[in-house]
């Protein structure tokens, strides 16, 4: 039987790769980065599955689904140039994409599929620092956590929930771990920008609540703060917390083993180590 060995939860700032070196200890963006890809390497898994927020790259809106997940033999990207990215190419566990999907579906989640996909920078920039030998599996599910309405949170604890049954229940002996990638509050190329930058972080307050609620395990109170008009006033890619939601629901683990902060860039960076 497989089973869920952790779970992460990271940001994906397009920028990182070309500013940021994997394992500068000087830089405290990296050392955060890498303390979770410690914690993830001593779990030692054999799969990631990533709870992501594509960025109209992969779809767009004359196609925006709420829920997705690639169901393919391997993926490439990134497919929006970002900045201190090579090309990549990963494997995708397209037989266990397929299990989970029909479970979902049978937990009376409509969730669609993908077969001829690319990726962003959104699952590639926290692949670049975690796994930067890209030699584990990915299966990705996105989740439209940009363009509203976006799907609310307890549905997506829940969806998180049906994954990790879903994920438990397959047959062979397999170590996963959960990730979930976006940030806390972040408007990128909105109205909250900051002087001369194309980001801004409108609610630092929310950040620190968001954190509050991860670090004491009170899973249903961060749900039920993130309501609709609050992820809203976090930024136009607020939203992105719902993957972490997810997350949570799939390890169902609440208390993390870490959480670092970077409370002026709206990011967290946390591991959650599940028992067998």
């Amino acid at each position: 039987m497989a089973q869920i060995v952790a779970g992460v939860g990271v940001p994906h700032t397009p920028a990182f790769p070309a500013n940021v070196d994997v394992g500068d200890k000087t830089d405290e963006t990296s050392r955060y980065f890498q303390n979770v890809a410690d914690q993830l390497a001593e779990e030692q898994p054999d799969v990631l599955v990533m709870f992501d927020s594509d960025h109209l790259n992969t779809f767009f809106l004359d196609n925006m689904p709420m829920i997705s997940i690639g169901v393919a033999p391997r993926t490439a990207g990134p497919n929006d140039g970002t900045p201190g990215l090579g090309d990549v190419d990963l494997l995708v566990p397209e037989a266990l994409g397929v299990h989970v999907r029909g479970s979902c579906v049978d937990s009376r989640f409509d969730v669609s599929l993908t077969q001829e996909f690319t990726v962003d920078h959104s699952i590639l920039v926290p692949l670049h620092y975690l796994t930067p030998q890209h030699d584990i599996p990915v299966l990705p599910i996105f989740v439209n956590g940009l363009v509203p309405p976006l799907p609310a949170a307890d549905r997506c604890l829940d969806l998180g929930r049906a994954v990790g049954a879903a994920i438990r229940d397959w047959p062979d002996d397999l170590r996963v771990a959960i990730v979930a990638s976006g940030s806390f509050s972040l408007d990128v190329g909105g109205p909250h920008i900051r002087p001369d930058q194309i980001f801004g972080v409108p609610a630092e307050d929310w950040v620190v609540e968001v954190s509050e609620h991860l670090t004491s395990g009170d899973v249903e109170r961060l749900v039920a703060r993130a309501t609709p008009p609050r992820i809203a006033t976090a930024g136009n890619v607020g939203g992105e917390l719902l993957n972490w939601i997810a997350m949570l629901g799939a390890i169902g683990t609440p208390q993390p083993a870490s959480l670092d902060l970077q409370t002026h860039l709206g990011h967290g960076y946390g591991f959650w180590k599940v028992a067998p």
